[in-house]
């Protein structure tokens, strides 16, 4: 399962939180503002894993989160099976570099 943690005031969040209706077997959508664990759990994570530091260093938060049962972290929905690669929705670090908002 993956683990996607959003907030439904970030368009983009709102826009996986729609992609995921359904597949509640593969995914588990935790809402970071909907109590103080959950915030924790995720500033945790973005504090202490490398993939949030582009987004950190252009003020941006970076969310949605993906976690996987591994353990690895994305920000990225096309690793997800959210978005396909390369379309225009897709994230990146490298659109993080350069500024992108709303992924």
């Amino acid at each position: 399962m993956i683990k996607i943690y959003g907030m439904p005031t970030c368009p983009y969040c709102d826009y996986v939180h729609e992609q995921i209706k359904g597949r509640e077997d593969e995914f588990e959508y935790i809402n970071i503002g909907e109590n103080i664990r959950n915030m924790s759990a995720f500033t945790r994570l973005r504090d202490t894993n490398p993939v949030f530091d582009h987004c950190k260093e252009i003020g941006d938060v970076g969310i949605p989160a993906f976690v996987f049962e591994d353990g690895r972290v994305s920000i990225d929905p096309a690793d997800a099976g959210l978005i396909e690669y390369g379309t225009p929705g897709a994230c990146s670090i490298d659109d993080h570099k350069n500024g992108r908002k709303g992924c």
